[in-house]
């Protein structure tokens, strides 16, 4: 596969990677069918909901420490700022650095603006982000409106650029442009590569660049490593500028997500020839097993790798025996994204838990270095084939196949996708950090938390006797999945 830096924009992952947002089947069946190209999307003749791929792109740009976010939209289009400046709150106290506001601002498109253009308030708007901020470089995302009355977005950004001195880099990341929102991850990361990354000036053996969202088992990380004798370089969020532009001269590229970090380490790979680490994720077992093998791989640390896991899995060998025996028997659903969903899969599998079903927000047909999901590979040689779907964060079908199916744990990866679980009176995990499980330490902590959540159900009990679902007895009866089409897109 080949990432074109030389295009203003990524592709979207429905034209690169093939990405699906519905299907419904079976693990072995999903990868099959996407080894042999014979995998295509089902629509859904209704869809309740879904999330916007500029959404993805201002989150993670925006917490960049000296760089500044100017949304070129409606005032609507940027009311994710409220829950994306939590976020970056969140990451600023795990690490004791002062507390502020991520740098945006919204360029207030009205309907004026979609009749006669909205060039002259995006000149204003960059120019303000400047003055106010003072930023190492600027983004410029855009947004439906913006696309759809066909500002040159590009053209202004050059302008601007030249007048201060600074990047200020257009990310082209409109809702309307995919219906997979991790595509404006891939935005986001296209501008950092193509704009902020400098080509090397010195090559450093010992550094790794460690693809995350918020970063909050840095301390862990940078132990793990030690051992190793390398040092993780995290990013993008909460480094800086400067930080960024040097990430060509790692010896490799690491992620916590597949899905996250394909885009981008494959740029790195291509562009600057930084080997991306292609591997399972790192939660539990065999997922860190994975990460670190095939990272000593590429470091030439393949002795003091073995010698760690052996190390680690011997001082969890006890403690992991009783959680299983606590959890044995217990049945779960899991619903994440892709890469996390069918991680998470076998991270209860080996905490003795029976997965019955799996949903993922979507499904990537490959990644960028051209083969299908690792995750998804490792669960489709498994012995029993499980039950999974594809759909984009629709509650009315998740709520349906949790109806149906009864489990006794429900564990997702997404805002608001737990709160309706719990009022049908299932315990619900919410894993928001993506270092949860991490590791082998991560996995007994994940453990416990199960275990403290199966043990004291009393909300979810109680909501389920007071509240009343949205969703009617006749739907709960149909079949999950009765609006997806059975023709193929």
């Amino acid at each position: 596969m080949s990432i074109n830096i030389k295009s203003i924009e990524a592709p979207t992952r429905e034209n690169r990677l093939k990405s699906i947002t519905g299907y419904d089947g079976s693990i072995k069946d999903l990868v099959k069918k996407a080894q042999c190209g014979q995998l295509r999307n089902r629509g859904r003749c209704f869809s309740q909901a879904s999330n916007c791929s500029s959404g993805c792109a201002q989150s993670y740009l925006g917490r960049i420490m000296d760089a500044a976010i100017v949304n070129h939209g409606a005032v609507g289009c940027a009311a994710d700022i409220i829950s994306e400046t939590c976020t970056f709150k969140w990451g600023l106290n795990i690490r004791d650095w002062e507390k502020t506001n991520i740098n945006v601002i919204n360029t207030n498109m009205t309907e004026d603006s979609t009749v006669f253009g909205g060039k002259n308030k995006l000149r204003e708007g960059i120019r303000e982000a400047y003055r106010r901020f003072k930023p190492k470089a600027i983004f410029v995302t855009t947004s439906c409106a913006s696309a759809i009355i066909g500002d040159d977005v590009k053209s202004i950004a050059d302008e601007i650029e030249s007048e201060i001195n600074i990047p200020v880099v257009p990310v082209l990341c409109e809702g309307f442009r995919s219906k997979i929102w991790a595509s404006g991850f891939d935005a986001a990361f296209h501008a950092i590569l193509t704009r902020i990354v400098q080509p090397p000036r010195k090559k450093r053996p010992e550094l790794i660049n460690m693809i995350n969202f918020n970063g909050s088992a840095r301390e862990y990380v940078t132990e793990i490593f030690s051992n190793l004798g390398l040092v993780p370089q995290f990013g993008l969020p909460f480094a800086t500028i400067e930080e960024i532009s040097k990430m060509s001269e790692a010896a490799a590229t690491i992620s916590i997500c597949g899905t996250l970090g394909s885009y981008f380490g494959n740029g790195l790979e291509q562009k600057y020839g930084v080997p991306y680490i292609k591997a399972i994720q790192p939660h539990g077992i065999a997922g860190m097993g994975s990460w670190l093998r095939e990272l000593g791989k590429v470091v030439g640390k393949e002795k003091e790798v073995e010698d760690y896991i052996a190390a680690e899995k011997e001082k969890i060998k006890p403690e992991l025996a009783e959680i299983r025996k606590k959890l044995k028997g217990i049945k779960a659903v899991v619903g994440m994204g892709p890469s996390f969903s069918h991680n998470f899969i076998r991270v209860l599998n080996e905490l003795g838990i029976e997965v019955v079903h799996g949903i993922s927000w979507h499904y990537d047909q490959h990644y960028d270095h051209g083969s299908v999901p690792e995750s998804s590979i490792f669960l489709s040689r498994e012995q029993k084939d499980i039950p999974v779907s594809v759909c984009d964060g629709q509650n009315f079908e998740i709520l349906n196949l949790l109806n149906k199916v009864k489990p006794d744990l429900y564990i997702a990866r997404h805002g608001g996708t737990t709160v309706w679980p719990l009022k049908m009176g299932i315990p619900s995990i919410m894993v928001s950090d993506e270092y949860s499980a991490f590791g082998y330490r991560g996995i007994i902590k994940f453990g416990h938390r199960i275990i403290d959540a199966l043990g004291n159900n009393s909300l979810a009990e109680e909501l389920s006797k007071r509240v009343k679902l949205p969703y009617t007895s006749w739907w709960l009866k149909q079949d999950a999945f009765k609006f997806l089409e059975d023709k193929v897109e």
